[in-house]
């Protein structure tokens, strides 16, 4: 069954370009052009991916992955013409999968949504193959792979389709070092070309999530001129 993508960005130009180049891969393209529109289409339709623009009368990108994140943890692409570091940091930080800065290229876009949802439907689509799922328990934290959920003392944590990858990455890998280069190729699919802001931003927002105090790590530790690690003793039932 098709795919059912929204596009929300108020350039007219720029949604019927990535609709073209979506449709050519067969996913079934939802457009609109307002940050209202698009949440009444989340609230009302099975989406798949999201694609958002930041700068949308009605309500703009960042406010709309703030509230799709209170319901929805598909994949979410931001693409602006902010360059800014601080923007990416900020969209990356609200609950955004990926950052695409204009002009792009449609068939970088096109390798990024293809990214998105393979790893998103391998989460929540391979686990229930008739296997039997596992419980992985570190600490207080349990990974579970049948749900695709975390947990930490028992409570839901609420993660983005990556951290939660790059949590079943760290969690499965106790104590082993990982670079960024590692992270980024396992984790996003893609050929690591030194996006090194992608990484930390995506390691801060699930060390917010997981630790007592992000700035004294308990779990996720940094391996100086290394990269990063999980420590502790796990448990698989």
């Amino acid at each position: 069954m098709a795919k059912n993508i929204l596009i929300a960005d108020d350039e007219v130009e720029i949604v019927e370009l990535v609709e073209l180049y979506l449709e050519k891969e067969d996913y079934n393209i939802i457009k609109c052009f307002n940050g209202i529109d698009a949440w009444n289409i989340m609230c009302e339709k099975n989406i798949d991916l999201a694609i958002f623009d930041i700068m949308m009368p009605g309500i703009d990108g960042y406010q709309l992955i703030k509230k799709a994140r209170e319901k929805l943890n598909i994949p979410i692409i931001l693409i602006s013409a902010k360059s800014d570091f601080s923007d990416k940091i900020l969209g990356l930080g609200l609950g955004a999968d990926d950052y695409v800065t204009k002009p792009f290229n449609p068939l970088e876009l096109i390798a990024r949504v293809q990214a998105q949802l393979r790893r998103y439907y391998l989460l929540k689509g391979d686990s229930n193959n008739g296997l039997k799922a596992e419980r992985i328990v570190y600490g207080d934290i349990e990974l579970d792979e049948g749900s695709c959920e975390a947990f930490k003392g028992g409570k839901l944590l609420e993660l983005t389709s990556t951290e939660y990858k790059i949590l079943s990455l760290f969690i499965k890998n106790i104590d082993k070092v990982f670079t960024k280069k590692q992270i980024f190729e396992t984790v996003w699919e893609e050929v690591y070309y030194g996006d090194d802001n992608t990484i930390m931003v995506h390691i801060s927002n699930l060390r917010d999530k997981i630790e007592d105090n992000p700035k004294k790590p308990e779990y996720l530790k940094t391996v100086r001129g290394l990269g990063y690690k999980f420590t502790g003793k796990s448990k698989v039932d």
